[in-house]
This record gives structure tokens, sequence and C-alpha cells, in this order.
């Protein structure tokens, strides 16, 4: 029988404030961190969704070196743009704080000191990275060098990007420091260690033999660190950005991020309750969830697992840990460092009012089980055709007839026939199957059940037909209507916990009070004689201007990208002087230019060499428009064979330069000359 529990603390993992967050964030933890969350609280339920911003480690001094400014500038601008864009989505937080703050800086502190008073900590001298002419140890990030599985030579000394491999500084081809440029020497330092060793008996247990209900790939996860043998993990680094640690002799040190970090959830509840924040952590009548994406599985299920064992005092661990995997963009990995993302704070900005359309696609696509992709194209078809037509149409259509047939206020019922009785016993199975899906963590199945109560109600109108039945029948109508406006009140309750902007809306425009969850099902929730508000349609269609304006957008990034990570091609063997000379490369006038019909890529020039007019073939469609270059000199090679393209003989090659994104350019001289000048 499953554990009936008073409360239950909802944590979310905390956004690296290095940068705003996007799509794949939202979808990976916190809009069903927040369904979560209102879903319980609809049921009476005593549920607190605590959140903050993750300010520490190696990444934001970078940023702030690369920027001129201090960690504090940086992690200040986008923990606002965090925490006002996580409002403006409508994350329904408690509180929403930082590791920057006085109380997480002292909760942590305590933490650490009390395992190092406890004994808990190994303490290990170690080589690490070093610049000379910095004067200071390297994190892996700050070391750059040759992948030595890819050739990559724009290597972190952590991961390699061009190839997903995870690295460590001392597996890189000529390591360099990313501060100096220098070479990275290798030097003593001594750090603590937080031994997992000790508690895999006791995480085994926890997980692999008491949890066996949690998501596969979590679960998964777990066993494969299990199997493989925990060893121990530093706690502390050398940098002078974080929570220094608290020890005599420990100056240049602070606490490593991912130490750090998950204490946040406990500053932040202590920050939001001081009084009766023990009663969230160390009361075994709480239930504590915690919301994070596949990479943080590790640190959420067993490292900090393992802390809080290690610190004892009746610390609760989690019943549950429902990470998801990853949401990609347009085929592509979302890349912070790529710019490749949707950002939820311009998001708001060029969709106003479309708050829930984003929690609606990015729920329908909730990467849950496996990596998930979000396309512009299949946001649009899903507003325009399930949000718009399905479920706006229906509630529309409810609110329009019954304005029109009985002045906006909800009618008596008659009797009910089987068509009314059919209706509502399909939302009842409905609503049982919306529950257990929420109460399991399966969002993207509950999602799918909501909307099916608007699917109900579009055809109860459809085989009802109102609009007929009130030539003759006007009792009748007011009992269809009735039944439809209590279908209307189901979809308020159901998509309450999913978007709850539309559902605020539609509960104005039918009057209702706060819903709660045991509601729904009802048939009963809308009283005879309450007046409605005036229609309002739920959603508007996108149109296809807005999504290619997002797409060109990605398109430009696309192109910027390239052009950032431009490489040279390797320089082609020599060739001997004599050789070269061989090639009659001349300048000539484009008299006429016109696309090869058939062909997507060809234009057909013809070319005033001096002597004669000749015929050239030159595959840049794509880039110019055969009337742009009437009258330009360019350079080609007269030389050559004359070659056959799609019919065409073609005397010559025109010469072009391949840009970073692939673009070519046509040469020509840079001031006038006469047709057939050759090119010394």
């Amino acid at each position: 029988m499953e554990k009936k529990f008073k409360r239950t603390l909802i944590t979310t993992a905390l956004p690296y404030a290095n940068g705003p967050v996007h799509i794949g964030h939202l979808a990976g933890v916190y809009v069903p961190a927040d369904i979560y969350a209102r879903f319980l609280r609809m049921r009476g339920e005593d549920a607190v969704l605590i959140g903050g911003s993750d300010e520490h480690g190696v990444p934001i001094t970078i940023k702030a070196r690369a920027e001129g400014v201090t960690p504090q500038d940086i992690v200040d601008r986008y923990h606002k743009i965090i925490k006002d864009s996580m409002e403006g989505l409508g994350i329904s937080f408690d509180i929403y704080s930082r590791t920057t703050s006085d109380i997480h800086s002292k909760t942590a502190s305590e933490f650490f000191r009390r395992l190092y008073d406890n004994g808990q900590f190994e303490c290990k001298t170690s080589l690490q990275p070093y610049d000379e002419q910095a004067g200071q140890f390297l994190a892996d990030r700050y070391v750059t060098g040759t992948c030595p599985h890819c050739g990559n030579d724009r290597a972190y000394g952590d991961q390699c990007e061009a190839c997903g491999t995870s690295l460590n500084a001392t597996d890189l081809i000529n390591p360099r420091s990313s501060l100096t440029s220098a070479p990275v020497t290798m030097r003593e330092t001594t750090h603590w260690y937080l031994p997992l060793n000790r508690w895999e008996e006791n995480l085994r247990k926890w997980i692999l033999d008491g949890h066996k209900e949690w998501k596969t790939n979590v679960y998964g996860q777990c066993k494969s660190w299990l199997d493989l043998g925990l060893q121990p993990r530093a706690v502390s680094r050398d940098l002078d950005w974080g929570v220094p640690v608290p020890v005599e002799g420990a100056d240049g040190k602070v606490l490593y991020v991912w130490f750090d970090a998950p204490i946040g959830y406990i500053s932040n509840t202590k920050e939001l309750m001081p009084d009766s924040w023990e009663k969230y952590w160390k009361d075994p009548e709480t239930r504590i969830i915690n919301f994070i994406g596949k990479d943080n599985i590790v640190f959420h299920c067993i490292v900090f697992p393992a802390m809080l064992m290690a610190y004892g005092d009746g610390f609760q661990l989690p019943d549950n840990v429902p990470a998801n995997e990853f949401l990609n963009l347009e085929g592509d990995k979302i890349s912070t460092s790529r710019n490749w993302a949707v950002w939820l704070h311009e998001y708001l900005e060029d969709f106003p009012g479309k708050q829930d359309v984003l929690r609606y696609v990015l729920t329908a696509n909730a990467p849950e089980t496996k990596d998930n992709d979000f396309t512009w194209a299949d946001f649009q078809a899903r507003n325009n055709n399930e949000l718009v037509a399905i479920l706006g149409n229906f509630v529309n259509r409810a609110m329009v007839l019954t304005h029109k047939y009985f002045n906006g206020s909800v009618p008596e019922r008659g009797e009910l026939e089987p068509t009314d009785t059919d209706a509502f016993r399909d939302i009842n199975t409905v609503a049982d199957n919306l529950t257990s899906a929420l109460e399991t963590f399966h969002f993207r199945e509950a999602l799918k059940e909501a909307m099916e109560i608007a699917r109900i109600g579009n055809r109860y109108l459809q085989e009802t037909e109102p609009w007929k039945v009130a030539k003759t029948d006007m009792q009748r109508t007011a009992t269809i209507l009735n039944m439809a406006l209590q279908i209307c009140a189901n979809i308020a309750v159901a998509f309450r916990p999913f978007l709850p902007f539309s559902s605020q809306k539609l509960q104005d425009m039918l009057g209702m009070d706060e819903p709660y969850w045991v509601q729904l099902g009802s048939d009963n929730i809308m009283p005879a004689g309450r007046t409605l508000a005036k229609p309002e349609l739920l959603f508007e269609k996108i149109d296809d201007a807005a999504i290619q304006a997002q797409l060109e957008r990605l398109d430009r990034i696309k192109q910027e990208n390239k052009i950032k990570n431009f490489k040279p091609a390797p320089q082609a063997p020599d060739v001997d002087f004599d050789t070269f000379m061989k090639a009659d490369l001349r300048v000539g006038t484009v008299l006429e230019c016109a696309k090869v019909p058939k062909a997507d890529k060809l234009l057909r020039f013809l070319i005033d060499d001096g002597m004669q007019q000749r015929t050239i073939v030159s595959g840049i469609v794509k880039y110019y428009k055969p009337e742009d270059l009437i009258g330009k000199q360019v350079c080609f090679i007269a030389n050559l064979p004359p070659r056959k393209l799609r019919g065409i003989e073609s005397q010559g090659m025109i010469l072009s330069a391949e840009n970073a994104d692939g673009s070519l350019v046509v040469i020509g001289p840079s001031a006038p000359v006469v047709p057939g000048a050759q090119v010394k």
C-alpha cells in the first residue's frame, strides 16, 4: 500500500547563471515540476516548490573574464533574467533564490564543517594543471588543447564538444591555459574528497532495492554507477569564486560547485520558512521530489544522498527523482555556447500572451523516455490544430451559443438523455486516467487525457446539434448547453496545472471560483442562473510569418557558428613552378548570364575574353542572381579542355572563393582591366 505523506517538497535543478534558460531546461525540469506542484495544490495538499540560481563555478569566472566584469556582475544579470522569465511563464515557485545569498553561504559552510569535523572527508594531494604566467591552478574548463580522440584542437579539459568525449585535462595533446595561452604545467595541490565508496552499500539498498518504481533511465544510470563501484570525489577547488572552504589553511580554495549547489535546496527552504524548514527536510511525513535533467541524475541520486547520509541528523532522502532526457532543437543538440536555443525571455517578447502555447508544446513533446525534438513547424501545428481548432473551438461554441439562446446565463437543464450521460461517463474515465498519469509523473500522457475532454465536448455538440434543436425544443437546448458548460468547467479544472493563463481566462468567462481537483468529472460545477462573461477566444492562430522569422533567426545563428568555427582547408601538396605557370588565368567581362534550364546549381556565362566570346558554366546560382553579374569582371582559367555540362560546352572555369558558411564569392579584379588581361 502506497504511503501517504502530510506534505511534499518539490525541488528543481538550479539553472546555471552564466546565461538565460532555454526550452531544453523548461521541458526537462521546470514545466513538469510546475505541473506537478499545481496539481498537488489543487488537491488541497501542502506542496512547496523550491528553485534558485546556481551562481558559482568556473564557467561564470570564464564569462566574467571574457567580458571584463566581475563574476557577481554576471550572476546578478542572469539571475534576474532567469527569475523574471520563469515568472513570465507561470512557474509557480514558492521561492526562487540564489547560491550567492548569505544564508546559502552560511548553510553550505556549516554543512561542510560538520562533515569535516565528523571525519567524513579524505584529504588528498594530487597533481593539477597550473598556469605559471597567471600564477594559479586551472580548473578543467580553463585548459584547452587537442582532443586525442577526434583531433579537435579546441577541446576543453573536461570535454571535447566536437565529439562529446569526456576528458581530463591531462588527456589533452599540447594543453594550454585559456587565460594566457601558456603551456600547462602540473603542480601539487591538496583537496578534500567525499568517499562515496563508504556509502555504496547504503545507496545500493536505498535505490536498487527500495526504488524500483523510479523511471527506467534514472534507475538504470544509478545501477550502472553502483555496479562500477563508487570512488571518492573532490569537494573543493582552487578558485577565488565560490563559498570559501571553512577550514584553517584553505586559502584560495572554495567548495566545488557540485557539492555547493544541491545544498541550495536546503538554504532556499530555510530562506522561505526560517522557523519550519526542518519539517520539510527531516520529517518522515514529508515527501521530497527532485525534478532534474538526465545530466544531473548521478548528482541527485548518488552524490547528494551520500552527502545527506554522511551529515545525518534526520535528513530525508528523495522519494522520487523523475529525470527527463534532452530536448533538441530542429534536429540539433541545444547548445548555450553555440547560441543554438530558443531562449525563454526572447520567446516571451516574440510571442506575448502565448505562454501557454509554449507550455503546451513542451509538455506534448516532453522528452520523458528518450530525447525529443522541438521544431517551429510542430509548434505552429499544435497551436493551430489542437489549441485553436479543438480546445478553443469547443469553448467558444459553447459560450457563443449560450449567449445567443439564453442571454449569457447558464440555463436550467431538464431530463438527461443517454448522449448526455455518455459524455460524462467518458469524462470520468478521462479524469481517472489523467489523475493517475499526473501521480506517476507521466505528464505527456496526462496532457493527452486533458485534451480528450475537449474532444469529447466537440463530439457532444456535433451529436446533439443545439443550433438545430433550438428551432423546436428550447428545453432540450437548455439541457445541451448546460452540459456543454459543465464540460467547459471540467476543461478549466483539467488544464489548470498545464495552461494556467488560459485556464484562468476560461474561469473568468465562466465566473468560476478557484477550482479544486475533486471537481474534475462533475457535471454540476456550473449552477443554473450564473451569468457568463463575454466570450473571448482562448487561443489565436500563429501565422507563417511568425514562424519564418524564428527559422530565419536560427539560420543566421547557424551561419554565424560556421564563420566563428571556420578553419581553412589544409594546404594542398606543393606543385613545381613550371606546372603552375601552365595555368592560363585571365580576366573577362560578363556579357550575358542566365540559369541553366532544369539545373539547380548552374549559371551559363557568356564572357568577353578580349579575343572572342566564350561560354562558361559555373555552379554558383545559389549565391548570385544572374542579372547582378552582367557587366562584372571575373577571373577564369582559360586553357582547360572544353567540358559539356547539361548539354552546354563550358570553355573554362570561373574562380570563386568558399566562405566559412559554404557560400561562394566570385573572384575579380579590384579595378577595371581590359578583357583578356592575364593574372600574373
